[in-house]
């Protein structure tokens, strides 16, 4: 009788982040986000967490759909072979308001 063989199951990447610029996930903001994602190889899923909705981290309408606001708790998950450094590089997006809001003192 051949050894039973265990199949791996690959680890994914799961990153909780709270949307906290003044404007929330809008156009822009999608866009950047999506821009990012679609540098990796791995699939992105961006789930809203109040309402589970799940949108694909690659497609603007998807992201977009979310209608995340300003303090919106999100979940970024990625899976495959760039999976950690997907997820780290799309939260340090998130927590740096996406790049938008300059320390100047109007936000």
């Amino acid at each position: 009788m051949p050894p039973i063989r265990e199949h791996l199951v690959e680890a994914m990447q799961e990153r909780r982040v709270i949307v906290s610029n003044r404007l929330g996930l809008h156009a822009r903001a999608a866009a950047r986000l999506v821009r990012r994602a679609t540098q990796f190889t791995s699939s992105v899923e961006i789930i809203r967490e109040d309402t589970s909705q799940t949108a694909d981290g690659k497609s603007i309408l998807n992201v977009l759909l979310l209608a995340a606001s300003r303090g919106t708790s999100l979940i970024i998950r990625t899976e495959g072979p760039d999976e950690e450094r997907a997820a780290s590089e799309l939260v340090d997006l998130v927590e740096q308001k996406f790049g938008e809001e300059i320390s100047d003192g109007l936000f």
